[in-house]
C-alpha cells in the first residue's frame, strides 16, 4: 500500500511539472506581450531620403518616441522651429530620436537644407 501511495504521489508530481512546463511559458508570453505591443505602438519612424522627410506630416499620440533615419547619401539634421529638439548632422544610416510628451504641432526642418520641412502632430 505504501508503495502505491508513493507511485501515485510521483505521478501527480510529474503531471504537475509537465503542466507547469507546457502552460507557464504561454502565460508568461501573454503577460509580456501587452507591454511589448504598447512599446511598439509608442514608437514612430521618419525616413530622410532624397532631400525630404517621409512622412511629411506624422500624427502620433503623446508619449511617442519618433526616430528619424538618414537614408540619404549626404548629411542632414532634424531641428524643430522652436528648437525643442535638434540633432547633430546625421550621416547615412544614422538615427536621431525624440520623445513627444505634450500635444501640439511641431514643425521641423533640416538646418543644412532649410527647404526640407515637415511636422509632427501630437494628439
Amino acid at each position: 500500500m505504501n508503495r502505491i501511495v508513493r507511485i501515485i504521489g510521483v505521478g501527480i508530481l510529474l503531471v504537475a511539472a509537465f503542466d507547469y512546463v507546457t502552460i507557464s511559458p504561454r502565460q508568461t508570453n501573454a503577460a509580456t506581450l501587452a507591454p511589448q505591443q504598447a512599446a511598439q505602438e509608442m514608437a514612430a519612424t521618419v525616413k530622410i531620403d532624397n532631400f525630404s522627410f517621409s512622412p511629411a506630416t506624422l500624427q502620433i499620440k503623446a508619449g511617442t518616441t519618433v526616430t528619424w533615419t538618414n537614408a540619404d547619401d549626404i548629411p542632414h539634421t532634424v531641428v524643430s522651429d522652436d528648437k525643442i529638439f535638434k540633432s547633430k548632422a546625421l550621416d547615412t544610416d544614422e538615427k536621431f530620436s525624440f520623445k513627444f510628451d505634450k500635444a501640439g504641432t511641431y514643425p521641423y526642418f533640416c538646418s543644412l537644407h532649410p527647404k526640407m520641412t515637415a511636422k509632427v502632430v501630437v494628439q
